[in-house]
């Protein structure tokens, strides 16, 4: 399915927003009107799309790669919490 105008906003100010310093999640809300919540919703489906890839291949690809970090440290986390932690 292609990129909606919605999911090219949110991937372009995606690709503003790094490197830069701030309140993100108030940018967010006032930018695309939508909860910071919401926003990594659908920023997580968007990068899962070819045509995402298609509209901005560095940015996607450099998420994704943040994705699985983030992901990871997830899953190392909860291998060393105790059971009781868990």
């Amino acid at each position: 399915m292609p990129l909606s105008d919605r999911d090219r906003d949110i991937l372009d100010f995606e690709a503003r927003w790094h490197g830069h310093s701030g309140a993100k999640e108030e940018a967010v809300r006032a930018e695309l009107s939508l909860t910071p919540a919401r926003y990594y919703q659908l920023l997580g489906r968007i990068l899962e799309s070819a045509d995402a890839v298609a509209h901005d291949p560095v940015l996607v690809h450099r998420l994704r790669r943040l994705q699985a970090a983030q992901e990871r440290e997830r899953r190392s986390r909860a291998r060393i919490l105790p059971a009781s932690a868990r």
